[in-house]
């Protein structure tokens, strides 16, 4: 049997197209919706409960577009409301952070692991507590930096500015104690390259690549797969300013989109 149902994808804003961009790797024939809340951007600074709230609202849209899936792509959601999600709904619902943390935790050689992420995600202690349960003997150290966003959906990715963004936040980390660092939100991975110049030799983990081969395996499991060989289709919807997310959203594919819709979710 082939289920060519979509997959349902969310986040804030752009940052999850990182995690389209690992599942169409891994599972090009697959159908995907995309919405990104972008009237409601950034979600790291707002309350636990409207990231609650909102979360609900797009999970019912991507219902209404019957999806068998569905991906919390932005960190601070699944950090703050992935288990009200999983309880209210009955089909497969995967946020980030496991996945970044079960990467961490192989890739550790010392256990004391980085944490980077938004306001929300840090203060909400999800990827301690999930790195804890995992290994209770390691230590974690962790950074809110909030500019980040910002400065990748303005197209900041390299020079001084961002550089001196990067040392801002990260010289509060103690770069010599930690041997891994989780990027803890979708946007971060297209600051890499001046992440990786201020930490040199430390591992980076994005989580799009572990969340990607976990959500082909729950597919399987639950043997609703796309078995049709034809490559997959994309849609995107948007809660504001579609065209201002088509011409961002290239930064992040690598190529052009068209037709992003306005989404009605309330």
């Amino acid at each position: 049997m082939s289920d060519s149902r979509p997959i349902g994808i969310f986040d804030s804003g752009l940052g999850g197209l990182t995690v389209l961009n690992a599942i169409k790797k891994i599972i090009p024939n697959e159908n995907i919706i995309y919405v990104g809340d972008t009237a409601r951007v950034p979600y790291g600074n707002k309350s636990a409960p409207l990231i609650v709230q909102y979360s609900l609202q797009i999970t019912q849209f991507l219902l209404e577009k019957d999806a068998k899936l569905i991906i919390v792509a932005c960190n601070t959601a699944s950090a703050l409301a992935i288990s009200t999600l999983q309880n209210d709904f009955d089909l497969p619902i995967i946020g980030v952070i496991a996945p970044g943390v079960n990467s961490a935790v192989k890739l550790t050689k010392n256990n004391n692991v980085g944490v980077i992420g938004t306001n929300a995600t840090i203060s909400s202690n999800a990827y301690q507590n999930e790195l804890i349960k995992i290994s209770p003997s390691i230590y974690t150290l962790s950074q809110a930096c909030p500019l980040f966003v910002p400065l990748v959906e303005e197209g900041l990715l390299e020079g001084p500015i961002v550089s001196a963004i990067v040392e801002y936040y990260l010289k509060n980390l103690d770069l010599s104690r930690i041997d891994t660092l989780i990027l803890g939100c979708t946007h971060y991975p297209l600051l890499k390259p001046a992440i990786k110049q201020y930490t040199n030799n430390l591992m980076l983990v994005d989580s799009a690549d572990s969340l990607a081969k976990e959500v082909h395996l729950i597919l399987k499991n639950n043997s609703i797969i796309n078995n049709n060989a034809d490559k997959g289709k994309q849609d995107f919807y948007v809660t504001d300013s579609p065209s201002s997310f088509a011409n961002i959203a290239k930064r992040f594919l690598g190529y052009s989109i068209i037709n992003v819709k306005r989404a009605s979710i309330n």
